[in-house]
């Protein structure tokens, strides 16, 4: 294709609440920011690509810093000078666009936050909408119309599979009873992603947050032992513990985990996530549970690293990290036989489908029949049907969770899970407020 060059870029952003606060990593968020970019090539063609920011999740830091709105407004400022930039880069694809924006982005959200150590996250969370214009303007200027031809050609390897069913994991975060966790699996759900490293008494106490955690795995544990479901190898409910880099060693780990084999629930965890903070860089291969990589494969370097450390999963974010950076993750992870999964961000139900269609056509996890997709929007937003209601495709089966599965038919492939179509709310929310129609 030819070079695009960008003319004119709009953004703008509107709050959904929560319905209630929502904890982990030690903090809590009661809202969350939904962006839009507008981007429009020098032909004409206009797209708009959306994100949500997650100042918590991508640096707790900068969150803990100051005010909510105030962490908001200094993410959005790294989004609209990427779209600034955006206008002085041609680009062939948005890969190469992404490569030169991250750099300048990072730099200029340090200078922003006044944090010369931000977490390179936060400008990756910040460049999710620009980078998603991107490539559905990308996709308009090569007349490219599905997710399929949307794939570079050497990366399709790491997504060549096509799922017909995903699980949807829900999660039990820390405000959560072991009750909610009965309840979920009698609504369907049978793939529970548990988040420990609770700080129960506020004092930072690492010994009553492993009591906490002990307690906690073994009150779910006796909920769900004796369930079966027919998605997993061993029959059982498989649980996908997120430590968040809470755990402040790896003896720790071990206890934690000791105590897991102690209660015969150490089969059952097919993932443990994150459990060490990103500085701690240590051999994870020999616990006796499946590591998974998160916040600490900011990019495909990062992923590689921890790969090597013995991490043996990677947790994808196309909806966190950007499409492009989460292609080269997947990618470094396929050739070295590592598998991928989709992570949610508490994202809005367009963005749900853009992290479907890579979760689709990744291999599915070890010890499972079928793809994962964790998807919490609908646990956390106050106004999730609203917000369903500006999906292009809104009612279609595939949006919808039954039996704690996404069914994938043929419709869901051919209309690439809606992402193409036309999103009249964030159009006008990214143009300033005025509908505009793409002719």
């Amino acid at each position: 294709g030819a070079m695009i060059r960008i003319a004119r870029t709009g953004s703008g952003f509107e709050w959904e609440p929560l319905l209630t606060s929502f904890g982990f990593k030690g903090g809590c968020v009661d809202e969350l920011w939904q962006t839009a970019a507008l981007l429009e090539g020098h032909s004409g063609t206009r797209a708009v690509g959306l994100g949500v920011q997650s100042v918590l999740w991508s640096d707790a830091a900068v969150f803990a810093s100051c005010s909510p709105p105030a962490g908001n407004a200094m993410m959005y400022l790294l989004t609209e000078y990427a779209l600034r930039k955006a206008r002085e880069i041609p680009f062939d694809t948005p890969m190469e666009l992404l490569s030169e924006l991250y750099p300048l982005v990072y730099a200029y959200g340090k200078s922003v936050t006044g944090n010369p150590r931000l977490r390179a996250t936060f400008a990756l969370n910040a460049l999710v909408a620009v980078d998603n214009a991107a490539w559905l303007l990308y996709c308009r200027e090569n007349a490219i119309e599905s997710f399929d031809m949307l794939i570079p050609a050497s990366m399709r390897p790491a997504l060549s599979c096509r799922h017909r069913k995903l699980a949807a994991v829900p999660l039990i975060s820390y405000g959560n009873t072991p009750q909610d966790a009965a309840g979920m699996l009698d609504q369907g759900f049978f793939f529970l992603k548990i988040k420990i490293g609770s700080d129960p008494e506020g004092d930072a106490d690492p010994e009553k947050m492993l009591a906490w955690d002990m307690r906690r795995l073994s009150a779910i544990h006796a909920l769900a032992r004796d369930r079966s479901t027919r998605y997993t190898e061993n029959g059982y409910i498989p649980y996908y513990l997120d430590a968040n880099g809470r755990y402040g060693s790896k003896d720790q780990l071990l206890r934690l985990l000791d105590y897991a084999d102690h209660i015969g629930a150490l089969e059952r965890i097919i993932l443990l996530e994150e459990p060490f903070p990103e500085e701690y860089r240590v051999d994870v291969s020999d616990i006796p549970v499946r590591i998974a990589a998160d916040e600490s494969a900011h990019c495909d370097r990062d992923a590689l690293e921890r790969i090597e450390l013995g991490y043996g999963a990677i947790a994808l974010k196309p909806i966190a990290k950007t499409l492009s950076m989460s292609l080269r993750i997947a990618q470094t992870a396929h050739e070295r036989g590592v598998p991928c999964f989709c992570a949610d961000l508490t994202v809005n139900p367009v963005l749900v489908d853009w992290n479907k269609n890579v979760a689709a056509r990744l291999a599915p996890l070890p010890g499972m029949k079928v793809g994962v997709l964790e998807t919490i929007g609908q646990q956390n937003y106050r106004n999730w049907r609203r917000m369903q209601s500006y999906h292009p495709c809104c009612g279609a089966p595939w949006m919808q969770v039954k039996e704690g599965l996404f069914a994938l038919d043929d419709d869901f492939y051919r209309r690439s899970g809606g992402i193409f179509g036309q999103m009249k709310h964030y159009e006008s929310l990214a143009n300033g407020g005025s509908v505009w129609q793409d002719t």
